[in-house]
């Protein structure tokens, strides 16, 4: 990084001291993600600073014959920057603390240096505005976090920042947690790192491991324009990097506990009637009871404690922190209609988390830094019987599914500063993981009941038969992951320019990774429909009309496999300071991606260059970082995870075999079975999955390009006297390419006939009935010949019958204003307008829980995708954020956070048209027609929620503030607003009179709801 020229001396004396112990809305680093800060200022030609860390950490550079000096890819930590001249201090700024990813100003006045001697000055909390950033960053330090009243963990953390909004509920992380959006994008497609290491869950993407909350020291929440060194993330960047021993020791302990006595009650779900005339914009009369929640309550208590400080002086530091958190509570299930008898679940959670670092300063130019950290989840439950009636509990039930599910991280980073001018980074490490799932007393013989609410009133007495089978599917229990990483990167500074390059690696396996159906290996699964099930005659596939409107099938699902994924990339990095006040980062990436299946062959190579170019500037207007306008234009590619091969490369099963009944027994089987006729003869598999093991060469079009979206962002931060910053930033970004699979193998056969090509040449079963494609793009798919070899088949998209083209599209105005904290308080306010709309969420669906990776509903045929642009689920129209902290009194301190935000589009779905069919693969109520109009998602939405916390500590003074007292309430208003909606309106067919039927009781009841109010005891004490 370059530093910048020509200040005068009056305001080289006022920006000296604006040092960052507030709040840091942006800053910036020639690597983002990183884990490092830079020092870089102006002070008199031919002289040089001393940098000293209290961990020890020394270097000494050159002061330029323009002025300026850098020292960059230092360690986190508390600085004193010292000018010397012939080995004599003539100035020193002490208390520097440097920011992760940031660039800190220390100048001394050059001019005035000459008559300064020994002269220390403390820095102060007041930063001035980096005028070294080009991204959009947020940084929150460990005493914030100290302070807020957030949640704890990463994505609670993330909340803060402007543009990240909550996922769905029904999509979690791999430890459970809730997930966030950054910008319009999909929960699966963030990136996480921990002290460097990429700690995203390799399987789905689905969150990444994090740090024990006490351990954080900063967290860094990249909203975009991050530059060339980093890459495999179209959404957000949530970087931790935690703490490490200084030439001090200090330790400390802390237990927090959130009672279930001082807990508001969870607000009951309802089932939700058809609204009048039917107009499904509006919801109707509360219904039935769906889940009674108002005991779904847990006690959570936590324990955690750290320890770190020297092992030897000025050489070798160690820091440790272990954390271990229970929760136990109970949950009702959901229970569909008119059903009395549901299931109570009394369940416990233990979260044991650590984290170890060791810092070797080998010699003031060489550092080694070791890491390990570790995140698990152990689950475990009883399952009683529940009466819907006296809201009791009965007999014991069942087990549940007990999971011991986490990872173990192990890191190495060795650190040279080969010169003043060349410096070497190079980290290297694996995170293993373990999914072990088990259910103890599982019955083997029971078989599991699908929408049991389909069953023929006539039958079961207009209330669902069910058992007590609550396992649908069994997980292999020896699945588990390894993620290696390894980055290597050469930074050297050449006049005006940092120019930086190196590499970026990473493999996964993913090994027995697998499901299947519980029982004999199948479930009972039943419908209703008084027209065709599936399809039309002469369509495979095919399902013909039940004898009178209800029907059940022989539901089979199963997949397993070991795959792996490996990403390279290389990249280089151009840091110029083109003029004084004019700074301009310019940076490409190639990044290759390669995916292999069960039996080790690539089925997914995307390894042709994938350039993506990153450009950025930064204008300091007045000279004297008080006004910075930048902008940034880049390219993001996006990598698929390893648990696309199971469905998409395996050799997965996921059939319906369809029967008619005439009776229901005690356990809610179907009894006097009559074969429905099908296209095959028997099961019927929408997508051709009867598991048979897959050729590689017909998982993917044989054009496939990596997912990938183009972001622009220009703003502003600027000063507010001396105590104040706002600033203001449009972001527009596009999803120019994405992956997902087609199954209309009906098309391709069509093309296949349209090309001349001998159906007798090859076998029509080979023709899949899922292959990743472009949606929007022409697919060229490989069709086996009989006598070897392949026909390459072009199926274009008009071919394919679609009438729209792949849309994602985000537009966002952010305004800040800012008070960093001053010894007395600190506060920031952010106002967000945005837009997020088209027709494709990303990787997964949020509107309906699907967390199949680029194997989504979207695309699979044109007829799901008629009028589905609109609103996507992520979209939050405006988003109000304020949060910060007040010193009272030296011994009491007052926080509060504040979130607002527009509701989450709703969606209606239904089957297709106005008459209602079930066209092409016949996937059923999945298409955007409701109650056969057209519903385009967003034509409504949920209501705005609010969302208040405020929190109090006292930290006495007879204790020298090394004991302190907290409390926490979290949401204080118990606003409970409903956050998600059931999408599927149902079938208006079945009762011949045009009415809406007893089908569409489920449409708009609640998915989810904002928290209610708890509050949180904590103790700590820190020495």
């Amino acid at each position: 990084m370059n530093s910048r020229k020509n200040f005068t001396t009056s305001q080289l004396r006022r920006t000296s001291l604006a040092i960052g112990l507030g709040l840091c809305i942006v800053g910036t680093s020639a690597l983002a993600q990183s884990t490092t800060g830079s020092i870089f200022g102006q002070a008199q030609a031919g002289a040089t600073v001393l940098i000293k860390s209290t961990s020890g950490i020394s270097r000494q550079v050159a002061v330029d014959s323009t002025g300026h000096y850098t020292a960059s890819a230092l360690p986190l930590g508390d600085y004193t920057v010292t000018l010397q001249r012939d080995g004599q201090t003539v100035d020193s700024r002490s208390n520097v603390t440097l920011r992760v990813g940031s660039g800190t100003e220390v100048s001394f006045g050059a001019q005035g240096a000459k008559d300064l001697t020994a002269v220390t000055v403390q820095a102060n909390a007041l930063p001035t505005i980096d005028v070294s950033a080009v991204d959009s960053r947020t940084v929150i330090t460990s005493e914030q976090l100290a302070k807020l009243p957030i949640g704890r963990s990463a994505e609670a953390i993330a909340l803060l920042a402007p543009g990240v909004v909550p996922g769905s509920s029904l999509i979690t992380g791999s430890l459970g947690q809730p997930l966030v959006s950054f910008g319009g994008s999909s929960v699966t497609e963030n990136a996480y790192y921990v002290n460097g290491f990429n700690t995203t869950d390799p399987l789905s993407g689905l969150g990444g491991l994090a740090l024990p909350y006490g351990a954080i020291d900063q967290q860094e929440i990249l909203t975009g324009g991050y530059d060339a060194a980093y890459g495999r993330s179209d959404g957000g960047v949530i970087s931790q990097v935690g703490k490490r021993g200084t030439n001090e020791w200090h330790f400390g302990a802390q237990i927090q506990w959130t009672p279930t006595d001082l807990q508001s009650d969870p607000r009951n779900f309802y089932y939700v009637k058809p609204s009048a005339n039917h107009d499904p914009s509006v919801a109707g009369p509360q219904g039935a009871i769906r889940q009674y929640r108002k005991d779904n309550k847990a006690w959570t208590t936590t324990v955690d404690a750290y320890v770190g400080g020297p092992l030897i002086q000025d050489k070798l530091f160690f820091f440790a922190a272990v954390e271990g958190q229970r929760q136990q509570g109970t949950s009702v299930a959901a229970v569909s209609p008119n059903v009395v008898k549901g299931f109570d679940t009394h369940y416990r959670y233990d979260n044991p988390k650590w984290y170890g670092k060791l810092d070797w300063n080998i010699t003031d130019s060489n550092i080694l830094e070791l890491t390990g950290a570790s995140s698990k989840q152990s689950y475990q439950g009883a399952v009683d019987n529940y009466s819907y009636v006296t809201h009791t509990d009965g007999a014991f039930s069942s087990n549940a599914t007990s999971t011991k599910t986490g990872s173990d991280l192990y890191s190495a980073k060795f650190t040279s500063y080969i010169t003043d001018d060349l410096s070497l980074t190079a980290l290297y490490g694996k995170m293993k993981g373990t999914l072990y799932s088990t259910t103890p007393g599982y019955d083997p013989n029971t078989i599991a009941l699908l929408t049991p609410n389909f069953q023929n009133p006539a039958l079961n007495g207009n209330r669902p038969i069910i058992n007590n089978q609550n396992i649908v599917t069994l997980a292999n229990p020896a699945h588990r992951t390894t993620n290696t990483n390894l980055r290597i990167d050469l930074s050297y500074k050449l006049g005006d320019h940092t120019i930086t390059g190196g590499i970026d690696n990473q493999n996964v396996a993913d090994m027995n990774d697998g499901t299947v159906t519980s029982g004999p290996g199948y479930a009972w699964e039943y419908g209703a429909s008084n027209g065709y099930i599936t399809g039309a005659p002469g369509t495979d596939p095919f399902v013909a009309a039940p004898t009178n409107g209800y029907y059940v099938d022989k539901y089979i699902f199963g997949n397993n496999a070991s795959v792996r994924t490996t990403q390279r990339a290389q990249y280089i990095q151009d840091t110029w300071q083109v003029t004084d006040r004019w700074l301009v980062k310019a940076g490409l990436r190639n990044d290759q991606f390669t995916n292999f299946n069960g039996n080790g062959v690539p089925y997914l190579r995307l390894t042709t260059p994938q350039w993506a170019p990153r450009v950025g500037f930064s204008w300091d207007v007045n000279g004297d970082s008080s006004f910075k306008v930048y902008g940034n234009a880049g390219r993001y590619y996006l990598a698929m995870p390893s648990t696309v091969a199971l469905r998409s490369a395996g050799a997965s099963i996921y059939t319906r075999e369809y029967f008619n009944y005439t009776g229901i027994d005690a356990n809610g089987y179907p009894t006097g079975l009559s074969p429905i006729a099908t296209s095959t003869g028997g099961p019927i598999s929408a997508n051709l999955e009867y598991g048979i093991p897959r050729d590689p060469k017909t998982a993917t079009s044989t054009n496939l390009r990596s997912e990938y979206q183009d972001e622009y962002i220009l703003g502003f931060d600027k000063k507010l006297g001396d105590s104040w910053a706002y600033g203001a930033k449009a972001t527009y970004r596009n999803l120019r390419n994405a992956i997902d699979d087609i199954g209309d193998s009906d098309k391709i056969l069509a093309k296949m006939d349209a090309m001349g090509i001998n159906p007798a040449s090859y076998d029509p079963n080979a023709v899949q009935g899922s292959y990743l494609i472009n949606p929007g793009s022409t697919s060229i798919f490989e069709i086996a010949k009989l006598g070897g070899g392949y026909y390459t088949v072009p199926v274009t998209w008009k071919e394919f019958g679609f009438n729209t083209t792949l849309k994602r599209k985000y537009y966002g105005l952010d305004l800040y204003l800012e008070h960093p904290f001053d010894g007395k308080w600190f506060g920031k306010v952010d106002y967000l307008y945005s837009k997020s709309y088209g027709n494709s969420e990303g990787q997964v669906r949020s509107d309906i829980g699907q967390t199949d990776v680029s194997a989504t509903v979207d695309w699979d045929y044109a007829e799901v995708m008629d009028y589905a642009n609109g609103n996507l689920s992520n979209d939050r129209r405006h988003q109000l954020k304020a949060f910060g902290a007040y010193q009272l009194a030296p011994e009491w301190m007052v926080s509060g956070n504040l979130q607002v935000l527009s509701g989450s589009p709703q969606t209606c779905l239904g089957r297709y048209g106005v008459n209602q069919t079930n066209p092409s693969l016949g996937y059923g109520p999945y298409y955007h027609w409701c109650n056969g109009v057209p519903f385009s998602p967003g034509k409504t939405h949920n209501p705005w929620t609010y969302t208040l916390s405020l929190g109090g500590e006292y930290r006495p003074e007879w204790a020298g503030k090394k004991l302190a007292f907290n409390m926490t309430v979290y949401n204080v208003l118990n606003s409970q607003r409903t956050t998600q909606t059931y999408a599927i309106y149902g079938d208006s067919r079945l009762n011949g009179a045009g009415q809406p039927s007893a089908l569409n009781v489920s449409y708009l009841r609640p998915y989810s709801a904002q928290t209610p109010r708890y509050v949180r005891f904590g103790i700590s004490y820190d020495f």
